[in-house]
């Protein structure tokens, strides 16, 4: 019971265990190293393996042994680095003499060089390796320690103790409580008959009411006159200033009453009646008014009495109000737990009697977690019902609920069976982790509201990213307070905290979160700097030349990456990482980038070499396959290219480099157009000709050097057909000119009488009696020509054919 003694300083625990290794790393960073004095050393092993072996002392004083472990642990880890450049020194010296040749005498001064250098290379080793065997003994030592008290641990829950079904236990119990409480009287009684004590509490007395007096009024009136000033704030306008206002008054709602908590104490010390046991109860009284006050806050937050346009959970008011009921009476059964453990250890009382205390505080604890799990499915259920589906994070609320419901309950069954520290170890914490869990959603509302007083728009403020993003931030950061609130010892979370700042170790090389944060920074000024080079080069130095539009982007992207390749260089090099000692790594890399990647390595390529011959260009008419359109944009993967139907195809560099590509406007914007046109036969072709090369050369957009040239194609099925052949200045507008000249072409045809032609068609029906009822066909040539006998009946389908003629009349 312990472990629930410190609830509520689990958070002050937490963040002071994470913080405090940073700043002894920073200390240890600035100390001279010096030797570790190993004769007291010697001392402390022998004291902890004696205590290790014999395995009978308490576990406050094996955490006492395992810090003082820890320290020296520490000294020795940086005693490992004593003489660490002048071994290098030394190494890079005999590395400079080189092997001992083979077959061949050295000369003796290189010898004894070499014999003196070797030398003074093994007494400088000689401090590191007693440290590394130093450290290797004091972490076993550690690793012990830590194995005794979590095997204790686990026996206490395991123990199968007395059912608190036992009328017994109740008995021990009320007998208990009635020697505390005649304790209490006997105390008080005794200090009233004392003429020195009656003294001080008179001299005393108008302290003692004041204080009694203010302690009155701030718990009967301070949290609901904060809670009225904070609803009243918030709800006349809805803008973020205003909540954070409401928010920092609704605090007075904890700090207020825990106020008159402190004046009642002090009202109770200054009386001088109390004796031991009153002091013990009055000094678990500001704990216990924190852990009920807290309780009460977070229910108001989370089950607002006010609407709300985006609560927490979507609940009813009478759901709400349950909510804030139970949230209250956790927080005052907490309280009382805290209070009745104070007093059952400073009684020194039976694990029977602690059980009949706390027991009947556990159910109600139990009873209360339940409820409240039960409305956090209601509101899964309620949001689900309004919006129509089931989204994430009600999924994840609903799950949440119906956990706490299974745990609380396993925990009440498995204390009626007898195991109660198991019991107390679900229960509790699954009531103070719904308490964190709230805190939490209330932090990130609060950066939230701040970020929207940032942005200056609440509504788009809560859609952003930033947000979320922090309140994964604030899951992570809980995760120790979660570990502490489950059971977890400080000691093993600051052993995996030093864990995680030594880093892990890949192909030799250590990667640590000091060497990835250096690595981070540097790459990140470096990726800043190439940024505004790029900048500077696109807007000040390469307008001023004569580089076209995609000579200015193929520098501008090469110094890019050249600026993202220098910096990756440096921030390896500046964080100190060996790339010599992730060949291997580096190899398996390659063969994975050989079978897995070779596509992406292959679009990569290509578009380097894209950027460096630039056989295309941004703002390029290209076709490519099927397509063609502009080039928009040429990134080192792909290539965007925007078709005349203002639709955006990415094409890979590969097809770029590998396939056929017409360039439209290379070099050069001038580009030939061809329009046909075809007249009817029995026109004079050499007019004809005439009248299109005025046309051509009519045209602003024709260059007349080369002159355009009208060509006699031949004879078509139809018509007479010709060509324009014109080079115009820009060939971007070649659609704009062939409809101009079709514009043009029409109008002087139609003026000089020209045709046009168009194909025809003739309908000849071989059994034209069929259509008129049985009467006899009539008598054209070219019907009798092509009339055959029939013997068909009247009903039969008439026969067509389709002849066609041509401009001269005959057929084809």
């Amino acid at each position: 019971m312990k472990t629930f003694h410190s609830l509520l300083l689990c958070l002050i625990l937490a963040l002071s265990g994470a913080v405090s290794p940073l700043f002894v790393a920073h200390a240890v960073a600035q100390e001279v190293v010096t030797a570790p004095d190993y004769a007291e050393w010697e001392k402390t092993a022998e004291r902890a393996e004696d205590a290790v072996s014999a395995a009978r002392a308490s576990d406050l004083a094996l955490e006492e042994l395992r810090a003082q472990l820890a320290g020296w642990r520490e000294k020795f880890s940086v005693a490992q680095s004593a003489n660490k450049a002048r071994i290098e020194t030394l190494e890079s010296q005999l590395a400079a003499l080189g092997p001992v040749p083979d077959g061949v005498p050295e000369s003796a001064e290189i010898a004894a060089r070499r014999q003196t250098l070797s030398e003074t290379l093994a007494s400088v080793r000689v401090p590191i390796q007693t440290a590394e065997e130093a450290f290797t003994r004091a972490d076993g030592l550690i690793r012990q320690v830590d194995g005794i008290i979590r095997s204790r641990q686990t026996d206490q829950l395991l123990e199968l103790g007395p059912t608190p079904l036992n009328p017994v236990i109740w008995a021990e119990g009320f007998g208990a409580i009635g020697q505390t409480l005649t304790g209490i009287h006997s105390e008080i009684s005794g200090a009233w008959a004392s003429p020195l004590q009656n003294a001080q509490f008179r001299e005393k007395l108008p302290l003692t009411l004041f204080l009694g007096l203010l302690a009155v009024v701030l718990l009967s009136r301070g949290r609901h006159w904060m809670e009225v000033l904070s609803l009243r704030v918030q709800s006349k306008n809805k803008i973020a200033w205003r909540w954070l206002l409401g928010f920092l008054i609704s605090l007075g709602q904890v700090i207020v009453p825990l106020l008159g908590v402190f004046a009642l104490s002090e009202a109770l010390f200054s009386s001088g009646l109390i004796g031991l046991r009153g002091s013990v109860i009055v000094s678990a009284l500001p704990p216990a008014g924190l852990a009920f006050f807290v309780a009460r806050w977070l229910g108001v937050r989370m089950f607002p009495r006010s609407h709300t346009s985006d609560p927490y959970l979507n609940l009813t008011p009478e759901q709400k109000a349950e909510g804030r009921w139970f949230s209250a009476g956790l927080g005052l059964a907490i309280g009382l737990q805290l209070i009745v453990v104070a007093v059952v250890e400073f009684e020194n009382l039976s694990t029977r009697v602690l059980l009949a205390f706390v027991f009947p505080l556990l159910v109600i604890v139990a009873v209360m977690t339940f409820r409240l799990g039960q409305l956090l499915v209601k509101h899964a259920r309620n949001d689900a019902a309004e919006n129509e589906q089931q989204t994430y994070r009600n999924r994840i609320i609903r799950l949440l609920g119906r956990a706490v419901m299974v745990v609380v309950v396993v925990g009440v069954v498995l204390g009626l069976v007898g195991y109660f520290a198991a019991a107390a170890q679900l229960v509790f914490p699954t009531a103070v982790t719904l308490a964190l869990l709230a805190f939490i959603q209330i932090l990130q509302r609060l950066f939230s509201e701040v970020y929207a007083l940032l942005v200056g728009n609440r509504d788009g403020a809560r859609e952003s990213l930033i947000p979320v993003l922090f309140g994964f931030v604030l899951l992570f950061a809980a995760a120790p307070v979660l570990a502490l609130i489950w059971g977890a010892r400080l000691a093993t979370l600051s052993e995996m905290w030093n864990k995680f700042l030594g880093g892990v170790s890949l192909g030799g090389a250590r990667i640590s979160p000091t060497v990835f944060l250096t690595f981070a920074v540097i790459f990140v000024l470096g990726y800043t700097l190439t940024r505004l080079i790029q900048g500077t080069l696109r807007n000040t130095v390469l307008p001023k030349t004569k580089l076209d539009t995609g000579g200015r982007n193929a520098i501008v992207s090469g110094t890019g990456y050249l600026g993202i390749f220098l910096s990756a260089i440096i921030a390896i090099t500046g964080a100190g990482i060996d790339l010599s000692s992730l060949a291997i790594v580096a190899g398996a890399l390659s063969v994975g980038i050989g079978f897995g990647l070779q596509n992406i390595v292959s679009n990569f390529v290509s578009g380097i070499i894209l950027l460096i011959e630039r056989p295309i260009s941004e703002g390029d008419w290209i076709e490519v396959g099927s397509h063609s359109g502009y080039v928009r944009d040429i990134s080192v993967r792909s290539t965007r290219i925007e078709t005349f139907d203002r639709a955006d195809v990415i094409v890979p560099n590969a097809d770029l480099i590998s396939g056929v590509v017409m360039n439209m406007t290379k070099g050069s914007l001038t580009g030939r157009v061809i329009v046909p046109v075809g007249v009817a036969y029995g026109n004079d072709t050499k007019r004809i000709a005439a009248i299109l090369q005025e046309i051509a050369e009519a045209h602003p957009m024709v260059i007349l050097n080369p002159p355009p040239g009208v060509i006699f194609q031949g004879f078509g099925a139809d018509s007479l057909d010709f060509e324009i052949r014109a080079i115009l200045r820009d060939v971007n507008w070649m659609l704009s000119v062939k409809s101009d000249m079709n514009h043009e072409i029409a109008r002087r045809f139609a003026e000089e009488g020209i045709e046009i032609p168009f194909a025809q068609r003739d309908i000849w029906l071989r059994n034209p009696e069929v259509l008129s009822g049985g009467g006899k066909a009539p008598d054209t040539s070219k019907a009798s020509e092509h009339s055959e006998a029939s013997n068909a009946p009247s009903d039969a389908i008439a026969e067509v054919d389709f002849e066609s003629t041509d401009a001269t009349g005959e057929e084809t």
